[in-house]
């Protein structure tokens, strides 16, 4: 049995499902997951190097792009089913030569990946990653997924996956806001803190929570009555969060870092807790009552969770992958 594995990401539609078997495989195994994200190098190229130049700032934020929020809901999906995990976020135009060698750093024992498996004569000329990776590596490498040999994803899978990923991205920044709070070695950042504090309260507030209530509850309340108890007591739990985020917003603008952590502690219990019923009770039962209209319908209300301004010039994905980059380079500052 394997006991720690590498889980290449790359930032497209397939790592979702990725992340899932990978979870999926150690939960059942015992083993350990090192996510990996391997992004290119953008100073190696003409126009990146201009960019640079001209603005490092905007450099930095280019480079970035996501990858941070996409190694951190691999992570929060790891915690969810009590897998232990950690991520490695590296820069490579050559991302199979940076596979293996983060095996080998990790100690993995196991590559666990999946290709795009591409065809035709592009593909076959400029080969793989996976492929790439087969080919150099001295420790078994498991395809778990080959995206063209995928079938489409029905309309429950869909609703599922996105419910999920909402799940995944909230607790992705309460994982970084919690690590802001719990760094004794640098004063918090107040700016960031409020930042994070505005992304984990509107976009449930706006988006998750109101569609789960008028479409995931509603009807699983038309098809069955065994889950009214809690459908009842999770929608009392999003209204209390209002008051939950009145007192953190208080408590960080009275500048008492004491406080405020435990208050955000408290609340992302709240919240682990909330997230965890909903997938292990009301998606279960879910799957069991609904139709196939039902999840028709839920899956095109989720899909539409797309960028609401809220007076900003960010959707909430955007807005997230920011907020992980900045905690990010801020855990990469001298401590003092």
């Amino acid at each position: 049995m394997y006991a720690h594995l590498l889980v290449p990401l790359d930032d497209t539609p397939l790592a979702s499902a990725t992340i899932e078997q990978a979870v999926a495989y150690a939960g059942a195994s015992g083993a350990r997951l090192t996510f990996l994200h391997a992004r290119a190098d953008l100073a190696a190229r003409g126009d990146g190097a201009l960019l640079h130049a001209m603005s490092p700032q905007v450099f930095a934020d280019a480079a970035a792009g996501n990858a941070r929020a996409l190694l951190a809901r691999a992570e929060a999906a790891a915690s969810a089913a009590s897998v232990s995990a950690g991520s490695v976020l590296v820069t490579s135009d050559r991302p199979h030569e940076a596979i293996l060698q983060a095996a080998r750093d990790a100690g993995c024992d196991l590559i666990f990946m999946a290709s795009h498996g591409r065809r035709g004569l592009k593909g076959a000329l400029l080969g793989s990653v996976t492929r790439k990776v087969l080919e150099g590596a001295t420790l078994p490498v498991l395809v778990a997924a080959v995206e063209s040999n995928l079938a489409a994803r029905s309309d429950e899978q869909r609703a599922l996956a996105l419910l999920r990923e909402e799940h995944r991205s909230l607790a992705a920044v309460l994982h970084a806001l919690l690590a802001q709070v719990d760094d004794t070695a640098r004063r918090p950042d107040p700016a960031l803190l409020s930042a994070m504090l505005f992304y984990i309260e509107q976009f449930p507030e706006r988006l998750h929570h109101p569609k789960e209530e008028l479409h995931l509850f509603a009807r699983l309340r038309q098809r069955t009555r065994e889950c009214d108890a809690l459908l009842g007591e999770l929608e009392q739990q999003h209204e209390a969060g209002r008051g939950q985020f009145a007192e953190l917003r208080s408590l960080l603008a009275a500048g008492d870092p004491d406080a405020f952590a435990r208050a955000a502690h408290a609340f992302a219990e709240d919240q682990w807790r909330h997230m965890r019923d909903e997938e292990t009770v009301v998606m279960p039962a879910a799957s069991r009552h609904l139709q196939a209209e039902d999840w028709r319908a839920i899956a095109e209300a989720f899909e539409a969770n797309a960028d609401p301004r809220l007076g900003v010039s960010e959707s909430f994905a955007a807005l997230e992958a920011r907020l992980l980059e900045l905690a990010g380079r801020r855990d990469q500052e001298p401590r003092a």
